[in-house]
Order: structure tokens, then C-alpha cells, then sequence
């Protein structure tokens, strides 16, 4: 068994296509062919199943895979340890959800950037559901997302702290000037709300239905920017985590509005899968974003060890 085989083994498995494979390999798909078949005959199982034009595991194929990620994670760590050169220089891959994008990511990356600067770092967006899956099926190294906990014994956490989620408005709204008012009168206004699958739209959505009530918005945009700078034109209102809009709150431009009978809370997270071949440029981005998190303001808890 060599370990091109298994690193061929693997690129098919994520990609679940063996011309895929071979295109990021910088192989032949002849090779391909070759390498699998020979690494089945070695196990004497079957690997992959063709389904349509999907590629997919054999019962015995998931059972190999998990020990094929542990076995060249222990060559990468082998490698790490006897190399003389510290210096990162590899890809990542990180799952989040628009907000965090645009509010977080910014200094977050720019810091990693200044840091590690021959890492590469791509970054999928979208609903917490689709980028636990992806991260799942191997195609996502790890996830920072807003959502309730997830306690799912697949993958581990490394951060967690709790975000308020606020009713936000223009400074000069009408019910920016006034006392704390309740749920009902906050919900007869105009919204701007960020589409369904975003967590914390689905999270009000339900807890308003628990009630009988339900918001119509006038628009449904996925790009959080674009709410912000609608609520600034004093255009409606909008329901968005705090730290998404912490710089023009305390700038005067936008307010939180307090609303007597209503709170939410859901939790800031980073998780990797825990069959994940763990790399130093996770680990580089894991211990930046828990130091990002302990000195960003308004910042009073612990990030999960």
C-alpha cells in the first residue's frame, strides 16, 4: 500500500468523481483507475460504488476512509515534527454564514493573512445545515457559524459564546426615540429580513409562530450589508446578531431596539470534523480566532477549550 494510493483514494472519496480526482491530482484518469484498483486488490474489498455520475463509498470504502485520514494526518504530523521549517504554507477551507463574513472575517483573515502569508485560504458561505454537511463529507476543513449549540458527537468544538440577536433600527426611527416597547408593536413596522435559511431568521420565525405571530418582510436578502445600509436610510427595521452591527451602533447611526417581552440568544461557534486530518493551518486559524474572540469588544467570555 503506498501512500500516493491513499491520497488518490481520498481525493475521490471528497470529490466522488474519479476524473475530479485526477484533475487536482495532476494525474491521468488511466491512473486513477490503476492506483484504486490495485489498492483494492490489496484489501481485497470493493472501494466505490458508481451511482449516475456520482462516485460514492462502499460500506467498506467509509470504514477505509476514516483510516486513511488518521493515516496521512500521522504522516503530516511525522513531517511537522522532523522539518525544520515552521512556516505554514498550505490550503484552507472554512464554512461560514454571510454575517460573520462581513462583520468578523474581515480583521479576522487580514491578521491570518499578515501572519501566515503562503497559507490559502477559500470561504464557503452559506446555512449552518449545508456547511455541517460539506464539513461532513470532507470538502469544508471546519465551520464558524451562528447558531443554537450543536452537540453532535461527529465533530468538536473549539469555540463557543453566547451573541445577542436584536430588533435594529435607524437612530432617528420612531421607535429608536421611544421607551422599551413590546413584540407586537415592534412587529407591525416594515422589515428587511435575511432569507429563512439564514439561523437566526429560522430561530424568530419559529418562536413567533409559537406565539401566533408572524413578520411579512418587504424584502429578503441574503447580504447583510445591504440590510445595514437600508436600516441607515431609515428604511424599516431588520433582526441581525448585535455584532454585526456593534460599529454603527456606536456610532450613533443605528440603534438596538429594546423590546420588553422578547430576547434571543444563540452562540458564535467554530467545530472541525473529529475524523478531520488535522492540519497546522486549522490549528493556526482555530487559536487566531479564539484570541480575536477574547479581545473583541463588548467580549466578557471564555472561548470553549
Amino acid at each position: 500500500m503506498e501512500l500516493r494510493e491513499i491520497r488518490t483514494f481520498l481525493q475521490i472519496a471528497q470529490k466522488q468523481s474519479f476524473s475530479k480526482a485526477a484533475e487536482a491530482l495532476g494525474y491521468s484518469q488511466a491512473a486513477v483507475t490503476v492506483q484504486i484498483k490495485q489498492l483494492e486488490e490489496e484489501l481485497g474489498i470493493h472501494l466505490f460504488d458508481r451511482l449516475g455520475k456520482k462516485t460514492v463509498l462502499t460500506h467498506h470504502g467509509e470504514i477505509f476512509y476514516r483510516y486513511a485520514v488518521t493515516i496521512l494526518g500521522t504522516v503530516a504530523d511525522a513531517k511537522k515534527a522532523v522539518s525544520a521549517s515552521t512556516e505554514l504554507s498550505g490550503d484552507l477551507t472554512i464554512g461560514t454564514i454571510e454575517s460573520i463574513c462581513e462583520s468578523i472575517f474581515p480583521d479576522l483573515l487580514k491578521k491570518f493573512h499578515q501572519l501566515y502569508p503562503n497559507v490559502s485560504v477559500s470561504i464557503v458561505l452559506d446555512s449552518p445545515d449545508v456547511l455541517l454537511d460539506r464539513m461532513n463529507k470532507n470538502s469544508i476543513d471546519l465551520v464558524y457559524l451562528l447558531d443554537q449549540p450543536i452537540d453532535d458527537k461527529r465533530f468538536i468544538k473549539v469555540l463557543e459564546a453566547p451573541e445577542n440577536i436584536s430588533f435594529v433600527s435607524s437612530s432617528v426611527h420612531t421607535l429608536a426615540k421611544n421607551d422599551p416597547t413590546d413584540l407586537a408593536s415592534v412587529i407591525s413596522h416594515p422589515f428587511l429580513l435575511t432569507e429563512k435559511n439564514a439561523s437566526y431568521r429560522f430561530v424568530l420565525d419559529r418562536c413567533l409562530a409559537s406565539l401566533g405571530k408572524e413578520i411579512k418582510p418587504f424584502l429578503e436578502i441574503g447580504n447583510t450589508e445591504f440590510i445595514i445600509n437600508m436600516l441607515k436610510q431609515n428604511a424599516g427595521i431588520s433582526f441581525l446578531p448585535e455584532f454585526a452591527v456593534r460599529h454603527e451602533v456606536e456610532s450613533g447611526i443605528l440603534s438596538i431596539l429594546p423590546v420588553k417581552d422578547f430576547h434571543m440568544e444563540l452562540y458564535r461557534q467554530v467545530l472541525y470534523h473529529k475524523d478531520k486530518w488535522h492540519t497546522g493551518e486549522m490549528d493556526a486559524f482555530i487559536e487566531l480566532a479564539k484570541e480575536t474572540f477574547r479581545t473583541s469588544p463588548g467580549s466578557d467570555e471564555h472561548p470553549q477549550e
